[in-house]
This record gives C-alpha cells, structure tokens and sequence, in this order.
C-alpha cells in the first residue's frame, strides 16, 4: 500500500510538485473538474433548495476509475488542487465522488510551488472549506438558471441557436452601448495653435522653445486674425515656474492588470494571457496567477530588496507594503509575482518568457524608489493679443523605478514616456524671437472602442465578473458571434493649416487617415439585436448594479455571512415569472427597420436579422395572395441593421451580377452566408477582402478561379482510380487521407507519396472513428 496520494488538476502540476516530494508520495491529476451538472432540468432539483444534480462528465469516467483505485490503496489523499474557490469546488467534487473518508483526507494550499510552500502546506493541512465550494456553487447554480432560462426566450424570440448569461450579456450591452455612442457621436472641430520660439542658450548656442496656445478658436477666420496679430508682436517671457514632481511605481500585479498590461505591452489577447500563465503557475515559475490581491510576502520583498541592491544600488530601493482593499478578494493572499525573484529570466517558450519578464520588471518596480521629476511651465505673453502661450517640460533627475519599467495606458492620445522636452534656461522679461506659428485644424475624438485588456478594466470597475470569470467572459462573447475582435482601417480626412512665418501667412489642406481600429471589439448585428431584446424584457439582468451586487452576495456566501440557496430562491422566483410572462406576452424581435421604398419599384426596403445573420428585404410577403415573393440579399461586411442606407440596400440587390462566359460557362459574383463569391461551373470562389462584389470585372474573377484550381492541385498528393473517393492531401496541419467525407491522420513515420492504396486502407481501419465534417452528433 502507498503511503500518501497526492491529486492536483493538471499534469504539469503534478509533475512539478512531485520534484518537490519525497518518494513516499504519489502525485496525479484529475485534470481539472470531474463533475458537471446534468443537462436535463437545469441539472437544478428546483423543488428541493436548489440542489445541484451532479454527473461524472463522460470524458472523466476512465480518469475516475483510476482515481478510485489509487486513493483505496492510499493511507492519505492529499487535495492540492488550486486555492481559490473553483480549486475548493473541484476539491469537494472529488471528496464525495471518490467516497474519501475525514480521517483518511487533507485539504491542502499553496499560492506558488515552490519545495518550502509545498512542505509548509503539508505541516499545515486544513479541511475543505464549505463557504468556499457554495460560494462557487451558488455561482454555477444561479448562471446555469439564467443562461437555461433566457436562452429558449431567445430561440423563439429572436433566432434559434442563441444564449445568454448573466456575466456575458451585461459585457455585450458595455460593447453595445459604446458602439452607438459612436455611432450617434458627431465630431466637432477647432484650430490649435502652436508656435515655435527661438532663443540662446547658456552656451551661446540657438535654442528652440516650443509652446501651446492657452486658446482654442472655433473657426478658420479667428484663428487666421490671431496669426495677423502676432505678424507685429513681440513676445516676452511673462513667467517661469520650476516645480518638482515625483512618479510613483504601479502595483504588483492582479489577475485582471496582468491581462490589461499584456494586452497593451504584448499584445496578448485576455485569455493567451491566463494560459501562458497557467502554465508558468504550473512549471513553478510565478505564484498563483487568479487573484484580486496586490499583496507581497516578506520573502519576497527582502529578496527584491537584495537583487535591486545588486543590480542598481541601495538608493533604488523603496520598501513598499500594498494591501487589498477589495472585499471577497478571492483567497490568495498574494500579487502575480516570480517565485523566485533573483530570476531575471526563465526557459520555455517565447511567450511564456515576455509574460515573465513583464511580471518580474512590475514586481521588482514595485519595490523601487520613486522617479524624481522637475516640471517647467513657461508663460509666453503676446502684445497685440490678451493670449498667452504656455511652453511646458519635464526633465527626470532621478529614474528610479523608470529604470526597470513603466505602466502603459489605455488611452490612445497620451503618450507614458517622462521627459520628452527639455527647456533650455530662461526667466521672466527675456524676449524671445518667433520662428513660425501654426493654425491647425483639430477635430474632437470620438469615445474609444474597447480593447480586451480596457474591457476587463471597465468590468473589474464595475465589481462584474472576478479574476477568473474575465477570460471565459471575453472568450464566450466572441464564441457566440455577439461580438467580434477586429482591426478595420481608417478613413481619409482633410484638414487646414495656417502657417505664420517670416512675416508671411500661407494656407495649406493636408489629409490624414483618422478611425483606424487594431484588436477592438465591435459588436455584430445579432449582438446588438439581443442586447436590446434582454434590455426591453430582463432589465434586471442587464442592470450593471445588479450584476455587481451577486457578486458580492457570492462573497457574503464565502465569507459564510449567506446561505447560498436563500439567495438562489430570492431571485429565482421573480426571474422564473418574468420568464413566464416574457414567452407569453413579448414580441418576436428581429431588430427590422424599414428604410423606405425602391423608386423604381415602390415595394418597401427593409433590413433585419435572418436566419444566416443580417439581411435586407425588397417587398412585403403576404401570405393572403400568390403575389410575387420578396428578394433578400445579406448585408456586407461593415455594414450594420441601425446605420446602412436606402441607397446601400438597394446595391445590394444588384447581386448576383453576371460577369460575362469563361470556359462557355457563365461567371457570376454575389454575396452568401460566408461573404461575397464568384460562381463559375457551379464552384464557388471567395472574392479578396479588398474586392467589390459590386465593381469586380471579369478578368479578375478569372484569376481567382485559377488561382483556386492550382491551390487544389497542389492540395492533391496522391489519388487512385479504384477508389475514387479516397485521396492523400496536404492540409494545414500536414498530409492527412479523405475518405468518405472524413479525415485520418497519417503517422509521422510514414511519407504520405509513398503510400500505397493498401497502406491507406490500412491505416483507415486501423484509426479511431473520426466525426464527419460539420455533422451533428448522432443521439
């Protein structure tokens, strides 16, 4: 008999822990939860407190077995899993599904894995914490009520194939709200002056001083008169203030400002975020990476002390204590820091050494001194007009945390960098000389789209959602075609500029390209079609405030201030008839808007959602007659229900446009459920994304159609005459056989242009059954 079974969620866990322990203990994994609830009836016994319906998840039945085994030939099971509360959760589930007796079961935690925390963990083992797993329970139960109750709503309601949920909807509506803040946005515009002085320096040298007028004007010909103003002025020093300042160091990372700052340093999306993370957490490399706490060890904080010292010196060093203010911050007791913090850099992937290196910099920055500013502002008055220019620097005396790092910044117009312009010395009364003064044409910006990372941002200031819901959230939005990660390109814009300069004012129009987007999310139509129908009908689901106060009643619960079932009952019997009443009395939505009617025709043009996602409709149906039937025509890329025009709909129903014969057989182009096409010989070819269904010509549309046969060609490895359905071809991921509409992998040791037909045969029944492409699974 083993002495000690020790079960975490993952392999890469247990094999690190298991460097750390002695061969008396055995290390496995459940890789991950090995219960979900049951599909049918919610999984929720509703007559009886709310009481989950557990299963052992089908994939997780052989994984159980094994466990079964090892913990009856155990003396002690040891739970390791994570210490948050899902990690508590998957510790019970394995307590009541492997029938774990009390005096034979410790609960165990550690927030890195490292030899001491693991041998300290074991000298001090704790019992499952109940508050912990119906905190988490409570969190299942009362999203699998919501998701299973509004999703059939919407199926009837809007479009089948739809959900909602609690967290994901309330994120959809912030996307969805700023989205129409764009859209109803009207851009304002001003002239900025700006002017360029010339003076000497304390060496003799010419020195420039570069500086901003206090004054916006409204129109072209008020900043013009300004500029004729200052053709006779002169220009005085009125004053100079010296201040000093100081930056201090962002703290160490969270869950959710570890996802912003990979977001903007690395360009990470959230949820690469927290897998490379995860993976560094499980190689022992960084402590436990789902956590609200800013909070350091003083372990850490002298091991920082030290290697700081090391690298820079003593007068880098500031010793900072952050403490958490946020209640129910969830169990960890620790910020993402490096387990070992005399470690500059690590081995494995690319990514997983940036992410390492951005969380070792923010830790170690935490712990430095701050960096020593002096901000100059100079006061520059003008003669001729009541004016002033103001001319402003920032020179960095001492850099210290800026030594090893900056925090970035959401906003797209500030820049982070300190001491960008240095003043040369000046005091009040010198005159100055002007070198040029410029008028120019500035327009009001319009509100930001989101980024994941200023997503998370905005959820985590609302208190929706915790450190690990974010991720799944963001992921599920995007899965669900509610919302889509994008870059799309800007527009073309002009703008004046007046120009003062040696004594003379010239005009010039210049242009530039304004509203590019890279990685924003935008919303789709059928997004924004099911933001407003739960808006209308389940505002309180919607309500940003609601959302937030579940989650701190889920803190209640794991703070044991709650019973978790009082709180489910509270809301479910409102919601349930609200839902009843919904079915029953609300309309089916499907975000139409009539535009008008066709000139040529008179029948009326509308959009709305289909079954396939946006369209547009010429005529009305009318089931009484046999009238001719309405036409309808999917709406193209970047266009939208709430913004495309008559004129933009009724191009539309000018496809599918003939293009002409090729091969004596006609070539026509048209948009379908997957996007604008050409159809030759009733074969379809994706237009480029840079191509108009609308102007495409034929010559073009022959490329394509060519450019297609040779990809195909080259696709094609090997083919057989006595079996005309079984081919060898290249793919993505390598040569693989087709056959029967279903795919087989090759093995590696084989070359795929050697195979015989016999070698396929063989290999085809010796492979496990593969799922037939775009299928259903069979019942």
């Amino acid at each position: 008999m083993q002495e000690n079974l020790v079960i975490v969620e993952s392999p890469a866990k247990a094999k690190t822990i298991g460097k750390f322990l002695g061969k008396n203990f055995t290390v496995t994994s459940c890789m991950g939860h090995i219960r979900d609830l049951e599909k049918k009836d919610f999984g929720i016994d509703l007559e009886n407190n709310y009481q989950p319906k557990y299963v052992v998840s089908p994939d997780k039945k052989k994984i159980v077995t094994e466990l079964k085994k090892l913990a009856k030939d155990a003396q002690m099971v040891w739970l390791a899993s994570d210490e948050d509360r899902e990690g508590e959760a998957i510790a019970w589930h394995l307590k009541e599904v492997l029938k774990l007796k009390p005096e034979n079961t410790k609960r165990i935690v550690f927030h890195e894995i490292t030899k001491e925390a693991i041998e300290k963990a074991i000298k001090n083992p704790r019992s499952i914490d109940d508050n912990l797993v119906n905190a988490q329970q409570a969190r299942r139960v009362l999203d699998r009520v919501v998701g299973f109750e509004i999703s059939p709503v919407l199926w009837k309601k809007v479009k089948p194939s739809l959900s909602a949920g609690r967290v994901q909807s309330v994120a959809v509506r912030l996307i969805v709200d700023r989205e129409r803040d764009i859209m109803n946005f009207e851009s304002d515009n001003w002239y900025r002056i700006t002017g360029t002085f010339l003076t000497i320096d304390d060496g003799g040298n010419p020195a420039e001083v570069k500086a901003e007028l206090n004054k916006r004007f409204p129109t072209k010909d008020e900043a013009n008169a300004f500029l004729e103003k200052c053709r006779s002025a002169e220009f005085t020093i009125a004053d100079v203030i010296k201040k000093p300042g100081k930056r201090s160091p962002a703290q160490p990372f969270t869950t959710s400002t570890l996802q912003q700052e990979a977001s903007r340093k690395l360009n990470f999306s959230v949820a690469q975020t927290m897998s490379v993370a995860q993976r560094l957490y499980e190689n022992g490399k960084i402590t436990y990476m789902r956590t609200d706490s800013v909070n350091l060890s003083d372990l850490a904080i002298n091991t920082a002390k030290k290697k700081i010292t090391e690298l820079h010196g003593e007068n880098y060093v500031k010793i900072r204590k952050y403490q958490t203010k946020s209640k129910g911050a969830q169990e960890a007791h620790e910020a993402i820091r490096p387990t070992y913090m005399d470690q500059e850099t690590v081995a494995g992937s690319n990514q997983e050494q940036r992410l390492y290196e951005l969380i070792w910099k923010r830790t170690m920055a935490s712990q430095m001194a701050d960096a020593l500013l002096e901000k100059t502002t100079v006061t520059i008055s003008v003669s001729t007009a009541p004016e002033d220019f103001i001319a402003s620097g920032e020179v960095i005396i001492f850099d210290g945390f800026l030594k090893v790092y900056m925090e970035s910044t959401d906003d797209e117009n500030l820049s982070s960098v300190a001491g960008q312009d240095i003043i040369p010395p000046l005091k009040a009364n010198d005159s100055l000389d002007m070198a040029s003064i410029l008028a120019t044409q500035r327009y009001s910006q319009r509100p930001p789209r989101f980024t994941e990372a200023s997503l998370v941002k905005k959820l985590e200031e609302l208190g929706i959602g915790r450190p690990s819901t974010y991720a799944p959230t963001i992921t599920t939005i995007q899965n669900r075609t509610y919302v889509v990660k994008e870059d799309r390109p800007g527009i073309e814009r002009a703008y004046n500029i007046i120009t003062l300069k040696n004594d003379k004012i010239t005009g010039k129009v210049k242009t530039e390209i304004t509203g590019a987007e890279r990685s924003k999310l935008f919303p789709t139509d059928i997004g924004m079609v099911v933001n407003d129908f739960l808006m209308e009908n389940f505002e309180q689901i919607m309500d940003f405030n609601f959302t937030a106060n579940v989650e701190k009643e889920f803190d209640d619960i794991a703070e044991g201030e709650k019973v978790w079932n009082e709180m489910i009952d509270k809301f479910y019997r409102p919601f349930h008839g609200q839902v009843e009443n919904v079915l029953k009395h609300s309309e089916r939505s499907k975000g139409e808007r009539v535009l008008g009617p066709d000139p040529k025709t008179g029948k009326q043009v509308s959009v709305k959602i289909g079954r396939y996602g946006p369209l547009a409709q010429l005529g009305v149906a009318n089931p009484e007659t046999d009238d001719e039937k309405p036409q309808f025509a999917s709406l193209r890329t970047g266009q939208h229900l709430e913004t495309i025009t008559l004129e933009e709909a009724l191009d539309l129903f000018k496809l599918p446009r003939d293009l002409g014969e090729y091969e004596n057989k006609k070539v026509t182009v048209g948009i379908g459920r997957f996007g604008p096409y050409i159809r030759h010989d009733n074969k379809f070819v994706s237009l480029d994304k840079e191509d108009d269904p609308l102007t495409v010509e034929l010559q073009h549309a022959i490329q394509l159609i060519e450019a297609k046969r040779e990809k195909e060609r080259k696709a094609v490895i090997m083919e057989f005459d006595e079996e005309p359905e079984l081919k060898v071809l290249n793919g993505r991921w390598g040569p693989y056989i087709s056959y029967q509409k279903k795919n087989y992998k090759i093995p590696k040791k084989m070359k795929a242009e050697e195979l015989s037909l016999e070698d396929c045969k063989n290999i085809i029944s010796q492979s496990p059954e593969p799922k037939a492409r775009g299928g259903r699974r069979k019942k």
